[in-house]
């Protein structure tokens, strides 16, 4: 590294923990980069007992949030400041400028804020870095990031998958398509580099590269851990649960295969593509990543009154305009909606939102529709559309659900205009509740 890039800095390179320790200016500031989970515990471990009080340790990685709260408290018993921080933006963010979510320590993050701002992604003058809030607040936005990440993701895949099945479309073709959309609403980071991959050509064969690719998609749990805190919190995330769904099944190849043979559905059928089913595509799209956002956003405001973080969504969603996997023109109207501290609301009820997912609503349903008659799975757009239907259903049928969980268990339900627990005998015709 010194011998490539020795002249671009004032670096000093060490061979031994104690000799990396002894080069640091006071307090010290150290950025761990390592894979989550027990790695983390053990370079603290190692490191703990060479510093000083008031000495920064800073866990860059993809942790857990639950461990960085834990690892904030035990710092803090040794004097030391721990700062949980997501970092977004893979091997462009790191030589660019990546979207950085600093939390934990206060203390720490306002010393390190001159030099944090000035390696973040730069939006308008402004650096994609801030202090997000306490404990692992930090790392719970970068969780539920790449949550909307899987989901953004998956969803791009359903059209990818609509235009090469239903509609007979090659790769380059394909990319052509999502070009048209880049420069509107749709315009993202994701769907730029989707046509970058689509357009690639495999040097051996001449073909398309994606073609190649074995169609098993691997994680490294951020997505299952964003869908398992939804849960756990008690809102819809439903977006991103069946992006890790699709993600599972598409792992299990061999058997994909077996039950190709066996399974039966609908007989293939490739339609001309039209100016018509082209714009039911994109609306779609963008009616699926509303709903993404807008899950992940209210997920995040859950867990911030749960743990008394204060997490500003209107910082979040500046935080995701550069650098980061999931930047998005969406975001700049996430910014110009009402804040929702105000009102309590979802971002789907925003007046922007709103009346996007009006003039959207008909072509997703119709990109649904024709999704499932042709057996081409939609695991977003189709949950996604569910969840929209399921917001704005004035009355559901829970009120069964809740008439079964009474009859089987003697749960009780409440009466209509009543917060009176009630019971029925509901085999005995006649039974008064009780």
């Amino acid at each position: 590294m010194l011998e490539r890039h020795g002249d671009e800095g004032d670096f000093v390179a060490s061979d031994t923990v104690e000799a990396f320790i002894a080069s640091l200016k006071r307090p010290r500031a150290i950025i761990l980069m390592v894979k989550a989970g027990d790695a983390v515990d053990g370079v603290i471990d190692e490191l703990s007992p060479l510093l000083d009080p008031g000495d920064i340790l800073i866990d860059a990685g993809n942790s857990l949030f639950s461990d960085t709260d834990r690892r904030v408290g035990m710092a803090a018993a040794k004097g030391l400041r721990f700062v949980g921080m997501g970092v977004s933006g893979g091997e462009q963010g790191a030589l660019d400028g990546p979207s950085m979510m600093p939390g934990g320590d206060r203390s720490a993050y306002d010393q390190l804020a001159p030099i944090l701002t000035q390696m973040a992604a730069q939006v308008d003058g402004d650096a994609c870095c801030s202090y997000v809030g306490p404990g692992g607040a930090g790392h719970y936005v970068k969780m539920v990031h790449n949550g909307i990440e899987y989901a953004d993701m998956q969803v791009i895949a359903e059209i990818y998958d609509i235009l090469r099945t239903t509609h007979g479309l090659a790769a380059p073709d394909i990319a052509d398509i999502f070009a048209g959309w880049r420069d509107g609403d749709l315009s993202s980071y994701l769907l730029d580099i989707t046509i970058d991959v689509l357009r690639r050509r495999d040097d051996a064969t001449g073909g398309s590269l994606v073609d190649l690719v074995l169609d098993e998609a691997e994680q490294k749990g951020t997505g299952r851990w964003t869908a398992m805190d939804a849960f756990r919190l008690g809102v819809v995330g439903t977006s991103t649960a069946a992006a890790v769904g699709a993600r599972v099944l598409s792992a299990g190849k061999v058997l994909r295969l077996r039950a190709a043979g066996v399974l039966d559905g609908p007989a293939a059928t490739v339609r001309p593509l039209d100016a018509a089913a082209t714009d039911d595509l994109s609306a779609a799209l963008l009616a699926a990543r509303i709903v993404a956002f807008s899950q992940g956003f209210d997920q995040i405001a859950a867990a911030s009154k749960e743990h008394d973080w204060r997490i500003d969504l209107k910082a979040v969603a500046a935080l995701w305009r550069g650098g980061c996997i999931i930047r998005a023109r969406l975001l700049d109207r996430i910014l110009d909606a009402p804040a929702r501290e105000d009102s309590g609301d979802p971002l789907l009820l925003a007046p922007w939102f709103r009346d996007t997912l009006a003039q959207t609503q008909h072509g997703w349903r119709r990109t649904v529709g024709m999704a499932t008659a042709d057996g081409v799975p939609t695991p977003v757009l189709a949950s996604a559309l569910a969840y929209y239907d399921g917001l704005r259903q004035e009355r559901s049928p829970a009120n069964l659900i809740q008439g079964l969980r009474d009859e089987f268990g003697a749960h009780g339900y409440r009466r209509a205009g009543s917060d009176d627990p009630q019971h029925t005998d509901w085999a005995r015709s006649g039974t008064d509740a009780q």
